[in-house]
């Protein structure tokens, strides 16, 4: 099976949903020996000749100033599209919204492979962020939505991310489909957990909570902060450690200093290697992930894998597969309900771990589990298709645009093809013209050289 993978996302820039891809495209190809090619926005300076897999980058455009370090690229790079549309995929799987799946329809056009399409995280809120004029974001919105219905299979990361696209306006069905962890299950050496926290102020005894991700305000991290500061009031002592960068980092600062732990929460940055972070996720007491804006949250079953149980908001589509107590601990979106927990249990550490062992047993998933779940599923859209059950999309507007695009990148392409076998002939036939010329040349040259000697000999042979 031949599969493109699409994203706006991908090294050298890393989140969630570029951890998916590369986790798709790895396991793709060693558990299931697909050929993978990945599709992407191009970053300056980066190299994607180290993959096993090809990776096209595409042009791409500037809008780090908008988009939190993000490139947008452009879906009608002619050149980039021809080529991957030369690996005749036999499944395209789009992973975001917006670039990446206008490619996507246009390669179904030209290839007439199906389009499956998963729903990661509200990017509806960050349209919203990015686009405060009201109307213009409700109809980001709305083309956003009518790219998502123009795919033949939609898969959403949990049940609550389904029922967020369906409230922006989502009219189709979708199929849950779970994303995987690349942690190994188990806790990492205490020796190695030591060498990679030395130099913070982590107390033994002392509980040390954690969290990972993106600092933005909406991941319910102002709520962090809020419950960590009425602990620190109520005479409880802690550690906080925030791992990750963002547009809020220096608020979140501000706001620990203001409530008087600045000196007790640690923001150390990014962390790349899986190993360090899986150290860390072994040195923490608790998970603190409030956030409902996260439709998936794989750090949580990350912190799973090593033992660490989580604090989640009830009801939020981090939670789904928690039970309060037994796996890990569901509150109300308030400061005081985290704080009261907090207090609650940073006495009784030993049954922390209890908790976190069993979430390590019940909700940890591993990727060679769910992309072989993904497999199975491209099995059966390319059997509907081929049965001519797969069911029809609905026409759009944009099907008119995306097929003359398609149409016009083809004529483009048979242009180019025609354009370059007419040069090459031109320049075989000059290359043959010039020979002869040459041959011409040099035969001359020697009946110049044979005329001279014969009146030569016959002047000689008059003489005499």
């Amino acid at each position: 099976m031949k599969v493109c993978l699409l994203n706006d996302s991908f090294p050298p820039v890393i989140d969630g949903v570029a951890n998916v891809v590369m986790n798709y495209a790895r396991y793709l190809q060693s558990d299931h020996d697909c050929s993978v090619v990945v599709g992407t926005p191009r970053y300056p300076n980066a190299d994607y000749s180290s993959y096993s897999y090809p990776v096209i980058p595409y042009q791409s455009f500037d809008t780090a100033a908008v988009a939190s370090g993000y490139r947008t690229g452009n879906p009608f790079a002619e050149k980039e599209v021809s080529q991957l549309a030369a690996f005749q995929p036999d499944i395209i799987h789009t992973h975001c919204p917006a670039s990446a799946t206008v490619i996507a329809r246009i390669l179904r056009e030209k290839v007439d492979a199906p389009v499956i399409f998963t729903y990661h995280t509200k990017y509806d809120i960050d349209i919203r962020r990015t686009v405060p004029f009201r109307p213009v974001a409700d109809e980001g919105i709305r083309m956003m939505v009518h790219n998502i219905e123009a795919c033949d299979d939609i898969w959403v990361v949990s049940r609550g991310a389904g029922e967020s696209l369906k409230a922006l306006g989502f009219e189709g069905d979708y199929r849950v489909m779970n994303n995987g962890v690349d942690f190994a299950r188990g806790r990492v050496d205490e020796k190695e957990v030591a060498s990679v926290t030395s130099g913070y102020d982590l107390p033994a005894g002392v509980p040390m909570f954690l969290f990972v991700g993106r600092l933005m305000t909406y991941k319910g991290l102002p709520l962090i902060l809020d419950a960590l500061g009425m602990l620190h009031d109520a005479g409880q002592d802690f550690r906080m450690v925030f791992v990750g960068k963002g547009p809020d980092q220096q608020l979140l600062e501000e706001k620990a200093a203001a409530l008087g732990i600045g000196d007790k929460c640690f923001f150390i940055g990014p962390i790349y290697d899986r190993n360090i972070l899986r150290a860390w996720n072994t040195r923490a007491d608790l998970f603190l992930f409030p956030s409902t804006f996260d439709t998936n949250g794989l750090v949580v079953r990350e912190a799973a894998a090593c033992g660490l149980a989580s604090v989640l908001i009830r009801d939020s589509c981090a939670a789904e597969g928690v039970t309060d107590g037994r796996n890990g601990f569901l509150i109300d979106e308030t400061g005081e309900a985290m704080a009261a927990l907090l207090k609650e249990i940073s006495g009784d550490l030993a049954h922390l771990h209890q908790v976190g062992e069993r979430a390590m047993d019940e909700i940890y998933l591993s990727w060679e589990d769910c992309v072989s779940a993904a497999y199975d599923r491209y099995a059966a859209v390319l059997e509907e298709k081929k049965a001519g059950t797969l069911p029809k999309k609905k026409k759009l507007a944009t099907d008119y645009l995306v097929s003359l695009t398609a149409q016009r990148m083809t004529d483009l392409e048979q242009f180019r093809r025609v354009k370059n076998e007419l040069f090459n002939g031109f320049r075989e036939t000059a290359e043959g013209m010039m020979e002869n010329i040459q041959d011409a040349s040099e035969s001359a040259e020697h009946l110049f050289d044979r005329s001279e000697d014969f009146i030569k000999d016959f002047y000689h042979l008059f003489k005499h």
